[in-house]
């Protein structure tokens, strides 16, 4: 691209060609309004000579009479040396010049153009004649019977339109100059500001940086959305969009306007501050940083980062389900290392029959468990869950329990994927809360009602305080201390499931109540 000069140079020549357009616009127009005046003015002035020679007793007796028409140049003469004008002319009714300041044009027929005084009338007008436009009045001359005897002609040489310009009153022609030098003192200056606002940059260099950060903003794999101090939208790249469904014309919009949840405003306003910011927004898993701008000591605004730990989350969530299935195992495996530490035991104490009788107890517990969770829970992930859980339960001296009155049929892939989810983290939110010690409980109820799923899951713990029920489900909160990482997503998880089937959880106390409707969810 062709270098087009300095920035300030070329607002320099912008606005010195605006301000010569703007004086050449005002010189024609002075021009013209000078041409008018001129025809107005001298116009009413070369009428009024005009007639008063056509008045004159003397130049009507000497135009009556042919013997006397030698007076008339003296009279013409006299009054165009008195009134200015480039020439008076008088003629015979039939145009015959009489006298003229010409001699050639004596006896000539006088030049009249569009005049209307051969029909006896007053005329005003420019006629074209050799030496040029002349401005010119014809009155014609009556006798005392009212007959035309003689035309009076009073002309002024018209000046061009160069002329009009010079011949212009002084103060126009100051102000003229004046303006020009306002003009191009102020267009200086204004060049100077855009310049030091620019921060000396050129054009072709500010395109460029706008280039760069475009290429930039949407290149990056993390979203990026910046906000001014109203919390506006002013930017948003690809990914940030797609991160966060963000319509077409989120651009200029507050973000309070737009269909984000709560949690993800209060991040994007500063209201929830802190870094690594957990937001869950349509089944992902966002971790969102936000740093306020300042310019100049002011605030103007904040940027947001955002990155996509879906992934992440989805393989952690699959390790803990293989940690779960370990522990389980593990627990059952310390379970029949006891019990067969106690069968050797009883072995070498020669107690033959209580072997016996232990083996049988410990297979009908075991075998007992299994068929009241398989008889009133049909579906296969649902009821390995609830195997495994009691396993780690009875580990940690925690009593696991279903109810009688739970009875789940055989559901869809997605509904027992969602309901794996649900009971897991309940179950494992109230192996935390129930604590240890031979009270320690934690009771499943499962059940459908009017077209949903409901679990409820209760412990023997303190439950949890009416003034945080609601707090509990915010992402990233925990009761526990001094932990960090993805503590407190759990129950976030739970109730982003069931909204995402149309469904609901709440907690009172040490209940927590979870409703899945049936169906695959829109």
């Amino acid at each position: 691209m062709a270098d087009r000069g300095s920035l300030s140079a070329q607002l320099l020549r912008w606005q010195l060609l605006i301000v010569v357009t703007l004086l050449a616009s005002v010189t024609v127009f002075s021009g013209i309004q000078a041409t008018q005046n001129f025809r107005d003015t001298e116009g009413r002035r070369m009428l009024s000579v005009a007639e008063d020679v056509a008045a004159t007793r003397a130049v009507r007796e000497a135009l009556a009479d042919p013997l006397r028409h030698h007076q008339l140049p003296t009279f013409a003469e006299s009054a165009r040396s008195l009134s200015g004008a480039s020439y008076v002319v008088v003629a015979e009714p039939d145009r015959t010049v009489l006298t003229s300041p010409d001699p050639d044009e004596v006896g000539e027929p006088l030049p009249t153009g569009d005049s209307t005084i051969t029909e006896g009338r007053s005329w005003v007008g420019v006629v074209d004649l050799p030496a040029g436009d002349s401005l010119v009045a014809h009155v014609p001359v009556m006798d005392d019977a009212g007959r035309v005897i003689g035309i009076v002609a009073a002309g002024q040489a018209t000046p061009t339109f160069l002329e009009g310009i010079v011949q212009s009153p002084v103060e126009g022609l100051l102000m003229l100059a004046i303006a020009t030098v306002l003009g191009v003192v102020g267009s200086a200056l204004v060049a100077r500001r855009v310049k030091r606002q620019t921060f000396g940059l050129e054009p072709r260099e500010i395109a460029g940086l706008v280039e760069h950060r475009e290429a930039m903003l949407h290149g990056i794999r993390e979203g990026v959305v910046g906000l001014d101090a109203a919390h506006r939208i002013t930017l948003v790249n690809d990914q940030a969009r797609r991160l966060l469904s963000l319509p077409e014309d989120c651009v200029g919009r507050p973000v309070t306007d737009l269909d984000l949840n709560e949690r993800l405003v209060d991040v994007l306003t500063g209201r929830a501050g802190g870094a690594d910011q957990i937001v869950l927004r349509r089944g992902r898993v966002l971790i969102m940083n936000r740093m306020p701008i300042s310019s100049r000591q002011h605030r103007i605004g904040s940027v947001v980062t955002l990155r996509d730990r879906t992934e992440l989350v989805t393989l952690r969530h699959e390790l803990d389900a293989n940690r779960s299935t370990t522990d389980a195992l593990r627990a059952q495996a310390h379970e029949f290392t006891n019990r067969l530490h106690t069968i050797a035991g009883l072995i070498e104490l020669g107690e033959y029959e209580e072997v016996r009788r232990f083996v049988d107890h410990v297979s009908r517990s075991r075998e007992a468990w299994q068929r009241e969770v398989g008889t009133r829970i049909a579906d296969a992930a649902v009821a390995a869950l609830l195997v495994a859980k009691s396993s780690v339960a009875a580990e940690r001296g925690v009593r696991l329990r279903l109810t009688e009155s739970s009875a789940l049929g055989q559901v869809d892939e997605v509904l027992s994927a969602d309901l794996v989810t649900v009971i897991g983290n309940l179950v494992d939110n109230a192996l935390d809360a129930a604590g240890r010690g031979p009270q320690a409980w934690i009771e499943v109820d499962i059940t459908e009602v009017d077209g949903e799923v409901r679990v409820v899951v209760t412990d023997s713990g303190p439950g949890v305080a009416p003034e945080i029920a609601e707090e509990v489900f915010r992402h990233g909160f925990t009761t526990k201390a001094a932990e960090q990482g993805e503590r407190g997503l759990g129950l976030a998880l739970i109730r982003q499931t069931c909204r995402r089937r149309k469904g609901s959880v709440s907690v009172d106390g040490a209940v927590f109540t979870a409703r899945l409707p049936l169906g695959v969810p829109a």
